[in-house]
Order: C-alpha cells, then sequence, then structure tokens
C-alpha cells in the first residue's frame, strides 16, 4: 500500500495526539513543539489502551491509564508498566498534508 493522507499538518495540535484508522490499524499522530510529526500504534502494549487519549511530554506519549511513556521516535516503552514497544510509521509532509503507509513501519 502507498502512503495514505491522513490529515492536514494544521490540524494537528502542538503537543496532542490525534487517533486515525488506517487500513484498521489504530495510530496516533503527533505534532510536537519543534513542529515535527511522529506516528505510532495507539494501542498500550500493556493494557489495550488508546495511547491517543494520553498526554505529549518531549519526545514521548503516556499512556493516561497505567502511565507508561513510550517514546516518539522508537516506539520503545521508556518506564514501566509495559515492556514491549508499539509500531513507529514513517510520516512524509507533502503540500502541508500529513501521509502514512501503515504497511511501513521503522521501528517495533
Amino acid at each position: 500500500m502507498a502512503s495514505v493522507r491522513v490529515c492536514s499538518i494544521a490540524d494537528l495540535v502542538e503537543n496532542e495526539a490525534s487517533r486515525f484508522v488506517l487500513e484498521g490499524l489504530p495510530i496516533a499522530v503527533v505534532k510536537d513543539s519543534a513542529g515535527d510529526v511522529f506516528a505510532i500504534g495507539d494501542v498500550c502494549t500493556h493494557g489495550d489502551i488508546s495511547l491517543s487519549e494520553g498526554f505529549v511530554e518531549d519526545d514521548t506519549l503516556e499512556c493516561w491509564a497505567h502511565g507508561s511513556k513510550f517514546s516518539l521516535k522508537t516506539g520503545k516503552p521508556l518506564t514501566l508498566p509495559a515492556y514491549e514497544p508499539v509500531p513507529v510509521y514513517q510520516v512524509q509532509i507533502t503540500d502541508g498534508d500529513v501521509h502514512i503507509d501503515p504497511a511501513v513501519t521503522l521501528a517495533v
């Protein structure tokens, strides 16, 4: 599958996660304070909770339920109780739009 337009970069709120479902995969998309955009799997590996409902801090997304923080760059959990990573997807910005290919992961 090729990259899919997810939204306009202007639709993303800085330091907040937004949830999108591509090809049945829930993905959390985050625009950080530097304007960089990240896309990671939206399901916490500890408790099957939507990460997009969590909190963005620096380059992490924290699960609101149990506090596990996941790196937006690598998908690795940085705090317990989660110990399994979430997938990270390649983001392309084209003409102000965010594009993601859900079939291509950068880190798992």
